[in-house]
């Protein structure tokens, strides 16, 4: 008897083991479509603060090697380098795709430098504080030859900025669980520099004079809860 009843619960949990599973394979609806269609150039102000938008210097995201793929990926992509009144310039790349799934997943910059030939060091997690909240980042300095590169990236899952790749699987499987199709973004800014300190000093003060230029309800589009 006892053995009925062990097979028949291993039984039962495999059976619902197996309809979980199947629901995360199959989410039936898109957070995007829910959220209204995304407008990366008229998000992203060309003029805030003390920053202007230098629309002669943009910053490429990919090289054309790679860029192939990754239209397959993003639905919107947005480049701009921006120059303040002290001449310190900052490369901002937003990269948008609306199906997060595990094939389509955004790609994280220090997968994307790597496969461009840079060399990615001091990858560490950090909080940036801005005006509108603490926005948990990514940092790493990506090095070509002479060029030094200190970076700071987040990644949002739908409403959720996440750090790395086990943050990443773990908000797309968390929608997929509610039977939705997550969206996802790239936000990144970089500076040439040889001092990874004032780079990200410039990066923080940037990010926080952007985000408070744009009005709450967009902004979520960018940091999702984040100062909610």
């Amino acid at each position: 008897m006892k053995k009925v009843i062990v097979a028949s619960l291993v039984l039962g949990g495999a059976m619902l083991s197996s309809v979980v599973l199947s629901r995360v394979l199959t989410p039936t609806v898109s957070l995007s479509s829910q959220q209204g269609k995304l407008d990366l150039p008229s998000l992203i102000p060309e003029r805030f603060g003390d920053w202007q938008a230098d629309l002669g210097g943009a910053a490429a995201i990919v090289n054309p090697e790679v860029a192939a793929s990754l239209n397959e990926i993003y639905s919107q992509t947005l480049s701009r380098t921006y120059v303040n009144g002290r001449g310190e310039r900052i490369m901002l790349s937003i990269a948008y795709g609306d199906n997060q799934s595990r094939q389509l997943q955004v790609h994280r910059p220090e997968v994307c430098y790597s496969a461009q030939g840079f060399n990615v060091a001091e990858l560490d997690k950090q909080v940036l504080q801005t005006g509108v909240g603490a926005i948990p980042v990514m940092q790493l300095v990506a090095q070509q030859g002479g060029r030094i590169e200190p970076i700071t990236y987040w990644v949002l899952i739908g409403q959720k900025v996440v750090r790395g790749n086990i943050e990443q699987g773990v908000a797309r499987l968390g929608y997929g669980l509610s039977g939705v199709i997550a969206d996802g973004l790239l936000f990144r800014v970089s500076t040439i520099s040889a001092s990874k300190q004032d780079a990200y000093a410039i990066e923080q003060a940037f990010v926080s004079s952007l985000m408070e230029s744009i009005p709450a309800a967009q902004r979520k589009r960018l940091i999702g809860h984040v100062g909610a």
